[in-house]
Order: structure tokens, then C-alpha cells, then sequence
């Protein structure tokens, strides 16, 4: 077996246990906080570098669309506190504290050719600043040594990314700035200038200086992003003493094109690590994240050794999982997962490290061997996380996630707390197990379920237009904890992957096969259709909708499928998702279609008030015994999020009308509130709930859709309800 598929079989194998397998210590999360409850009045707010104080009971994270500092108290880590903002007169890309105060790198550049940046020094306790610094440059990161009486500050100067294709060299170069303090105090006469131009092999006169980080022998370790070089310098002389480039790697079994599929057949040819965050796991040996911002990105982590020597370099481990959780990022094949940030820690006994997958929204933990490290769980982040603070004594991490997608409708950027203790790991709660080539079952966007007939915990689900390069029936077993996917097929049209669809729902026809809800986008050229395939996924029938219905359609249509009866008697009920012009303000089709006849009808479902500024619809149609259970939901995320639910509604009441008169109004009853069950995870609320199955045993599952972590954070939750 080689190194890739053996790192492959290994993380399904870890996957697969530490979710559900009672472990000695796992990390969950606890809590999230929207970091918007500290500046109300910004329009876009963001936590991306984060640490702690020295109680561990206050975080502190840099705000840089907001120009300052937010502060979280976390005096009880489960119930999370806004503790206030402040100011910095410019852009805080990085914050480290120090005993009562926090000592933040501010960028107040006017332009790339002309940077500037200063150290700020806040009191904590009375939130004020005891002074300002100026530092020459633009600054990005910041840390400081074991006895808190050394800073180091990485001065990027960056290249503008517009500019020529972002090629190197543009000046100014960047440097590092060691700052040694008196008392904590900054002094003018403590900050000394270090120069790192002429180490690189790439565009030496230009150094880019991303991060830095101490050992515990006040060296400082320092990426040259974009010129693929790691410096080491002494920061009590201000000298640099070794250095080395981080050098190329290619990556094996892994996704290289973006096709609206997941196939980790190829391979991607060497290209420059382009290290982001470094941290020293002891005085010998460094990790790195290998972001690549220009044209490298090795998809993984390595550990080198002071003289450069690569240890250990993950390959495609962190894609892999990525891709087994549902979390991988097929719109953005170029870099995969996108490793940024790194924290290491020790707790109790045991070293671990942890690694921020920008485009994955994982944290991937693992314990520090001093050989292979181990691969230990996968924890779901907010979007985009790219700061990590370890807190030891109290068992926590902190995790701080960039993205502010509210303006468009979405989330905003949280702080996310989890806590190391005994139990079972919580995340993740579906996965997808390695196919035949050993390459993992690429998955995402769950958007419509149906259990099997006879065998309780076997499910059949469907993936949306996410995937549209390869539309897919997956096969669920949910007997395991987490669930598996065990195995999918691709639905095809004459022999190659069926084009043009947006899979919301499925059903079984009774034969083997099953129905397909497709939603319809007149203007994608989407149908919005029923198709009929066979266990194999071939279309070998599809009923489009009635002409007359599409003069009042509009792109929100099938959200669900469930058949009831059999052979020639057996009817099709498809829940559209909201209302179509012909329909009245909060009245929404369900739509019967009997495929012996090939005729259509309908009855009207009464909706839930919209909430303002969003709209209420369904997601999903099933049916079990007497009853067809519907879900139903606003398109809200977060805090906002007012209405997810499972109706139900009495097949005998479902009685058809004909599409051009007047239709029937059912009558619904509450069946569950899914908010408390969205909660149990401690992020924020889901706003896709997508899938609702009920299995040979009558016990309801409910699946979220996770947008394939495109402006989403990828998190798929999959519930048990239990009988219904």
C-alpha cells in the first residue's frame, strides 16, 4: 500500500472512531460568539488572529475590517460574554498579550509602495492605550518569547496581488522588528530593525516576512511566504543564524480540477510549500502551514528540522478528511483545504498541534509524537478560520473565523470555544469511506433523503448542483456512529454524468430504482422535472412539469419527493419549495403525479409567516404510515434563524386537485421544533435543513445541506429525531 492510501485508510479509520467511541479526552465545542455583538454599529466585523490573557479567562482577537480590537470574556467558556471594542486607528493584523496588556500590530498604510504600520500597547483592564510605536512598515503577524520580554513582529510591505500577476519583487522589502521590553514597557530604544533580504532563493531582495513564532531559546522563526524560505533569527543579538527553503512537494491521489466533481485520481506536480504560519514543536523542529498565496500550496503541513530537513509533510491526509467530512472545497482545487494557521500546545501529558484549514473551515488536531504524528479528530470551525489559541489550564481552544458574509444574507464571522474532557466526540456525525482505488467517496450537499423499505439505518441521498460535474445517489448507513456513506453511484444519462441538475429530493419506485426531484432555473436552463433512474442511477424515464404550471414558475421549485402506493396505483408527491405566481401569498404546491397516467394535480400547503427581510418554505417531503411528514423552514442562519420544523399532514387529506381550479388546503400539525436539535452542536444554527428520512423502524433522520462549503462552513449535521 503506498504512503498516500495507507495516510488515507488511517484517517478513515480515525474518523470513523473518535466520533462515536468513548475516548479518553476529546475537544468539542461549547460555545460560539458572534463577534458582531461587540461592534453593533460596523457594517462588517472579523475576528482573525486571536489569543488570550494569562488567566485564560478574557480572548482578544484583531478586527481588521472593523480597524480594531474585540475582547470576549469567557470567565464561564460555555456561555460566552461581549466584552467590548477598541479602536487602533487603522488595520490590527495581529495581537499577543503579556501579563495586563496586549500589545497589537496596526497596518496604516496609505498604499503598497508606501506602507506603514505601528505597535499599539492597550491596558486590558481599562481597555486604553499606553502608547504607540512607530514600525517603519506594514506589519502582519506577532508573538512574543517564554519570558514575555522579547516581541518580534513580521513586517510584510506586501506585494500587491493586481500588480503584474503579484510577481516578485515589489518594493519596499519587508523585515522583522524585535522589540525588548523594560518592565513590559515598549521603549524607542528597545525596537531594533533586522534585515532578511538576500536569503531567499526567490526574489531575494524582496522578503515578504508572514509569521513568526518563538522557541524557548528566544529564536525566532520567520516564513518569507511568497519567497518559500523560513529564516531563523537570535533574537537576543538580532541576528539571523540559519534559515532554509521550504522547498516543493507534489501531492498524490488528490482533486486538481473544478468540475462540480470530487475525484482524487490525480496527482498535482511540485510546487513551492509557500509556508503561512510556523510554529517551533520544540528547539529543534518547526511546522509549517502551507498555505501557497502566489504559485505553491502543497495542501498539507510539514515538519521540518532546524537545518531544513523535511520530517514529516502530511500530503493529502488534510484533503482527504476534508473530503471523507463533506468538507471539501471543490472550488478552489488549485490550493485544496488551504492550511493557514497553526497552534501548538501541550495537555496534561501529551504534545498536540493544530492546523486551520482556510477553505475547509477544519481544525485538524494531532499529537506530537516526535516521529509521525498522530492524526487525533477533526473539529468544525466557523467560515474560514485562521487564528488558534490553546488555553492548557482550562482545558479550552479558541478558534477565530474570518468571514462576514451578513450583507449578503449570511453569517458573520464567530470566536468558537471547545473544551478538551472525557466523552465522545461530537463532530462529525457523517462520513464517506474510501471506494474501491482507495480514494475517499467525495460528498457535500446532502438535499434530499429517502430510507430504504426493509432495512432499518439504510438511507439513499442525493447531492445538489454543487456537484453538478457528478450527481450522485449515495448510500447511508446510520447503524454506525458516526453514519457512512458506503458507497455511491453517479446518476448518468446515456452513459456519462446527466448534466443540467439540481437534485432536491428522492424517493423509491418500488422496483429497485427511485425518483428524482429536480429543481428547475429557467435561466440555467435547469428542468424542473421528475426523473425516474435505475439502481445504477441510469434516467430511464423523467416527467417534466406541465406547461401550463411553468407560465408561473420561478427558480424556487422541487424541494422534496415521496411516493405513495404502488404500481399503477402509486402517486408522486413533490413539496415545491415556495410559492409560484399563481399562488397565493403564503400558500405553497404540493404537487401528485401519477406516473401510470402521467397526470398531474396539486393541494395547497398553508406556510408559516415569513420572517422580515427573509422568506419561509419547504425542504423535504417523506411519508410514514398515515402521515406525510414535511419539513419546513425560513431561509434564515445564526441568531436569526426563527423557523425549522417537521409538519405533518394526513394522506387522506391529500386528495388531488386539477392544476387549473381552485386547490385544496390541508391541514398541518407540528410534529418537532428542529432549533433545540440544530443547537446541540454549539455553533451557530443551520439554516439548509434539506433531508428528512424515516426508516423500516419508524425513526426520523433530519440532514443539513452544507453549500459545499462555498460561503458556508461546511458543517453537515446528521440528527436522529427517533420515532416520529
Amino acid at each position: 500500500m503506498s504512503r498516500t492510501k495507507r495516510l488515507a485508510a488511517l484517517t478513515t479509520l480515525l474518523l470513523a472512531t473518535t466520533a462515536g467511541v468513548n475516548a479518553a479526552e476529546v475537544f468539542n465545542r461549547v460555545a460560539s460568539f458572534p463577534v458582531a455583538l461587540n461592534n453593533a454599529e460596523a457594517k462588517a466585523t472579523s475576528s482573525e488572529i486571536i489569543t488570550a490573557t494569562d488567566d485564560g479567562m478574557m480572548l482578544i482577537y484583531s478586527d481588521s475590517p472593523a480597524g480594531g480590537i474585540g475582547f470576549v470574556d469567557i470567565t464561564d467558556a460555555k456561555a460566552p460574554k461581549a466584552a467590548g471594542f477598541m479602536d487602533m486607528g487603522g488595520e490590527p493584523t495581529s495581537v499577543t498579550v503579556i501579563g495586563a496588556k496586549a500589545y497589537v500590530a496596526v497596518n496604516t498604510s496609505e498604499s503598497y509602495v508606501a506602507p506603514s504600520g505601528k505597535l499599539v500597547v492597550v491596558d486590558i483592564a481599562s481597555k486604553s492605550v499606553d502608547g504607540e510605536f512607530d514600525l517603519g512598515g506594514q506589519p502582519d503577524s506577532i508573538a512574543h518569547n517564554k519570558d514575555n520580554t522579547i516581541l518580534a513582529i513580521a513586517i510584510e510591505n506586501e506585494r500587491d496581488e493586481d500588480l503584474n500577476d503579484g510577481a516578485l519583487p515589489q518594493l519596499p522589502a519587508g523585515y522583522v522588528v524585535l522589540v525588548t521590553l523594560t518592565d513590559g514597557a515598549v521603549t524607542e530604544d528597545g525596537i531594533k530593525k533586522v534585515e532578511v533580504t538576500g536569503l531567499s532563493e526567490i526574489a531575494p531582495e524582496d522578503p515578504e516576512p508572514e509569521f513568526v513564532a518563538f522557541n524557548d531559546a528566544d529564536e525566532v522563526a520567520v516564513t518569507l511566504q511568497e519567497n518559500n524560505w523560513v529564516a531563523i533569527i537570535d533574537a537576543k543579538t538580532g541576528t539571523v543564524t540559519g534559515g532554509f527553503s521550504a522547498g516543493e512537494a507534489g501531492v498524490s491521489g488528490v482533486d486538481t480540477k473544478k468540475d462540480g466533481r470530487i475525484d482524487f485520481s490525480a496527482d498535482k506536480k511540485p510546487v513551492p510549500r509557500e509556508p503561512d504560519a510556523v510554529k517551533w514543536l520544540d528547539n529543534d523542529r518547526l511546522i509549517t502551514a502551507n498555505e501557497g498565496d502566489w504559485n505553491g500550496g502543497s495542501r498539507g503541513f510539514t515538519i521540518f528540522g532546524r537545518d531544513g530537513a523535511v520530517q514529516f509533510d502530511s500530503g493529502n491526509m488534510l484533503d482527504v478528511s476534508a473530503a471523507q467530512m463533506g468538507h471539501y472545497p471543490d472550488f478552489r482545487n488549485k490550493k485544496g483545504v488551504e492550511p493557514e494557521g497553526l497552534e501548538v500546545a501541550a495537555f496534561g501529558a501529551e504534545r498536540y498541534f493544530f492546523v486551520a484549514e482556510e477553505r475547509s473551515s477544519l481544525i485538524g488536531m494531532f499529537k506530537d509524537t516526535g516521529a509521525e504524528p498522530e492524526l487525533v479528530q477533526y473539529l468544525p470551525s466557523g467560515i474560514s478560520p485562521e487564528g488558534l489559541i490553546a488555553i492548557p489550564a482550562r482545558n479550552l481552544l479558541a478558534t477565530a473565523n474570518e468571514v462576514d458574509l451578513r450583507e449578503d444574507g449570511g453569517v458573520g464571522s464567530h470566536v468558537m470555544l471547545y473544551e478538551l474532557a472525557e466523552g465522545e466526540a461530537a463532530y462529525p456525525s457523517i462520513i464517506s469511506d474510501l471506494d474501491a482505488d482507495g480514494h475517499p467517496i467525495g460528498w457535500a450537499a446532502l438535499s434530499g433523503a429517502v430510507a430504504d423499505a426493509e432495512k432499518p439505518g439504510v438511507f439513499y441521498a442525493v447531492s445538489d448542483s454543487v456537484l453538478s460535474g457528478a450527481p450522485a445517489i449515495y448510500t447511508i448507513d446510520a447503524t454506525a456512529t458516526p453514519a457512512h456513506i458506503t458507497s455511491k453511484v453517479v446518476v448518468s444519462r446515456n452513459g456519462d454524468a446527466a448534466q443540467k441538475l439540481d437534485l432536491e429530493g428522492i424517493t423509491l419506485d418500488g422496483k429497485g430504482g427511485f425518483w428524482l426531484a429536480n429543481e428547475g432555473d429557467a435561466a440555467k436552463l435547469v428542468p424542473h422535472a421528475l426523473l425516474h433512474v435505475d439502481a445504477e442511477g441510469a434516467i430511464v424515464g423523467e416527467a417534466g412539469l406541465p406547461v401550463d404550471l411553468l407560465a408561473g414558475q420561478t427558480r424556487f421549485g422541487a424541494e422534496g419527493v415521496a411516493a405513495v402506493g404502488t404500481g399503477d396505483e402509486q402517486v408522486l408527491w413533490v413539496a415545491m419549495q415556495r410559492e409560484w405566481k399563481d399562488d397565493a401569498k403564503g400558500m405553497v404546491k404540493l404537487l401528485a403525479y401519477t406516473p401510470a397516467t402521467k397526470t398531474w394535480g396539486a393541494v395547497h400547503y398553508p406556510l408559516e409567516a415569513a420572517p422580515e427581510g427573509g422568506w419561509v418554505g419547504l425542504s423535504e417531503i417523506t411519508v410514514h404510515g398515515d402521515y406525510a411528514y414535511i419539513v419546513e423552514r425560513d431561509n434564515q442562519i445564526g441568531d436569526k434563524a426563527g423557523l425549522k420544523a417537521v409538519y405533518r399532514v394526513k394522506l387522506s387529506e391529500m386528495v388531488p386537485a386539477a392544476l387549473d381550479g381552485e386547490l385544496p388546503v390541508v391541514t398541518k400539525e407540528l410534529v418537532r421544533d428542529l432549533l433545540p436539535d440544530l443547537k446541540t452542536g454549539n455553533g451557530y444554527v443551520l439554516d439548509k435543513v434539506e433531508s428528512l428520512a424515516i426508516d423500516a423502524d419508524g425513526n426520523g433522520y433530519v440532514i443539513t445541506d452544507n453549500d459545499g462549503t462555498d460561503d458556508s462552513s461546511g458543517e453537515t449535521m446528521f440528527i436522529p429525531l427517533g420515532a416520529l
